[in-house]
C-alpha cells in the first residue's frame, strides 16, 4: 500500500464501513472524561469541525461535560465564547472548577440573523478555543456554513440542540445524545463520530461537578460587535 492511501485511511474523514476498530488521526481535543475519550477512539471532541449535544432539557449536565475543556482552553489563553446561553454562567463556580474568567466571553444576540452571523465571526476569529452556542432552529445550509467556518478557524465549537432534532442528517462530525441517568449521571449515545460506526454508549458521574449554569456573569457583550461589517 502506497504511503498517500495509507496516510488518507488514516484521516477520520475517510469513513471506513468494514472496519469498526482502525487507528484514524484527526485534530481533537480530550473531553476529560477517559470513559467518553475510549468510545471515541481515544480522540475527544474534535478540532476544525462542529459536535451536537442533543437534549430534551437544559441542566443534565451538559454544561459539565465540557468543563474539563473549557478550563483547558481558558487556561491557555484562549477565548470561550458561550452565544446565547440559556442561563447566564454563574462566574463564582467557573473560578471554583480553575476557569480563567478573563478569557470567557458571553453573548447574547437579538434574533437569528444576528446570531448566525456572531457565530460565523467567533468561529473564524484566530483567538477562539471554543464556542458553546444554543442556536435554536438552525436550516441545514446554516450547518454547513458553520462546518465551514469552523474548518478555517480550527477550534472546538459545540452545539446544544434539542434532541428531536437527532432524526436530521447534520454535517457535524460528532453527535450526541445526551440523557440524565441516576444518582446525577449523564448517559451518552454516541450517534455519529468521524472514522467509525456509531452506536456507542457510557454514563458518566456528574454529582462533583459544580451548577455553572446559573445568574452571573464574568463579562456580556453584545453582537455584532462596533466596528465590524457583515
Amino acid at each position: 500500500m502506497s504511503e498517500l492511501l495509507t496516510t488518507l485511511l488514516q484521516d477520520a474523514r475517510v469513513w471506513q464501513g468494514h472496519r469498526q476498530h482502525t487507528t484514524i488521526t484527526q485534530p481533537a481535543e480530550a473531553t476529560g472524561y477517559q470513559a467518553l475519550d475510549n468510545q471515541l477512539g481515544g480522540l475527544g471532541w474534535p478540532r476544525g469541525a462542529l459536535s451536537e449535544c442533543l437534549l430534551d432539557v437544559c441542566g443534565i449536565g451538559e454544561l459539565q461535560l465540557v468543563l474539563p475543556l473549557m478550563k483547558r482552553m481558558a487556561g491557555s489563553g484562549r477565548t470561550v465564547f458561550w452565544l446565547n446561553p440559556p442561563s447566564t454562567p454563574y462566574a463564582p463556580a467557573l473560578a471554583r472548577e480553575g476557569v480563567e474568567l478573563d478569557n470567557v466571553v458571553v453573548i447574547h444576540t437579538s434574533d437569528a440573523a444576528d446570531f448566525l452571523w456572531t457565530l460565523e465571526n467567533c468561529l473564524r476569529s484566530p483567538v477562539t478555543g471554543l464556542v458553546l452556542a444554543w442556536p435554536g432552529k438552525l436550516a441545514s445550509r446554516d450547518v454547513r456554513r458553520l462546518q465551514l467556518a469552523s474548518e478555517a478557524g480550527h477550534n472546538v465549537c459545540v452545539l446544544f440542540r434539542e434532541r428531536h432534532h437527532a432524526e436530521q442528517n447534520s454535517p457535524a462530525a460528532l453527535r450526541l445524545e445526551l440523557m440524565p441517568a441516576d444518582q446525577q449521571g449523564l448517559r451518552i449515545n454516541i450517534l455519529k463520530r468521524r472514522g467509525s460506526w456509531p452506536g456507542q454508549r457510557c454514563t458518566l458521574a456528574m454529582a462533583h461537578r459544580a451548577d455553572i449554569g446559573v445568574q452571573e456573569s464574568p463579562r456580556v457583550v453584545s453582537g455584532p460587535w462596533p466596528g465590524t461589517s457583515r
